[in-house]
């Protein structure tokens, strides 16, 4: 398993890319699995006493039970904006080159690294290179992350279409926070996407009430882990 890895991407900003990885990270942890995180490029991050902190690289090394480094989170940026943007604001250039290092650092460490992107495909990373740039240079699959409401059968449709034109793999997608009485539109989602994106669903995520996120990725992974078709999925996934 050593050097392997997966990229989360997703829809749009706010579908759960987070929540989706992390969830994964815990699953992979508890079952013995010795796994990394990884979020290259966060905006819109928290100032501690000075020093900018990725929030979502946090909650990555609480999910997995390790440290969060620099090569977890190499680049930190104040702004919430497209980090292109973020890092032009700070003055600073995201470099591709830094974060393959620290990723392949990151696989001398641990056999399976949980790679989380910001955004969807086309968010700009640095100067004319995207998300989907980076996953290319990191030569890794991808995980999609939906939303479970009206509209996610085109997002997803698209992002699908466009990684495959890039020549990227897409080894699913996860349809995210279907509520507990879903509607005509969310019932219908997951189906559609699995026939029209080229790349199975893997799974329909429930929503969680609960307002702590660890607490949520606990339970979600506890729910995973209770699922017979869990196994597959992580095959699916590489893992």
């Amino acid at each position: 398993m050593a050097g392997r890895g997966l990229f989360v991407t997703g829809t749009d900003t706010g579908v759960g890319k987070t929540l989706v990885a992390a969830t994964l990270a815990r699953l992979l942890r508890v079952n013995g699995i010795n796994v990394g995180v990884m979020k290259p490029v966060t905006s819109g991050c928290s100032d501690e006493n000075g020093a900018l902190v990725s929030d979502d690289a946090r909650l990555l090394c609480e999910a997995s039970g390790i440290s969060c480094s620099e090569d977890v989170a190499p680049y930190c940026l104040r702004e919430p904006l497209a980090p292109a943007e973020a890092a032009k604001i700070d003055g600073v250039r995201v470099d591709f080159a830094r974060i393959k290092e620290s990723y392949l650092r990151l696989t001398e460490l641990y056999d399976f690294v949980i790679v989380e992107g910001a955004g969807g495909l086309m968010v700009p990373l640095s100067g004319g290179l995207l998300v989907a740039d980076l996953i290319r240079e990191l030569d890794l699959p991808m995980l999609v992350v939906a939303r479970s409401a009206l509209g996610t059968i085109n997002h997803t449709v698209l992002t699908c279409f466009a990684a495959q034109q890039m020549g990227l793999t897409v080894a699913g997608v996860i349809v995210n926070n279907m509520p507990d009485k879903p509607g005509a539109a969310e019932k219908c989602a997951p189906h559609h996407i699995g026939s029209l994106c080229g790349a199975p669903v893997l799974g329909v995520w429930p929503h969680r009430d609960e307002v702590d996120q660890m607490e949520i990725i606990d339970e979600l992974a506890a729910w995973l882990d209770g699922q017979p078709e869990t196994a597959i999925v992580l095959r699916e996934l590489g893992i």
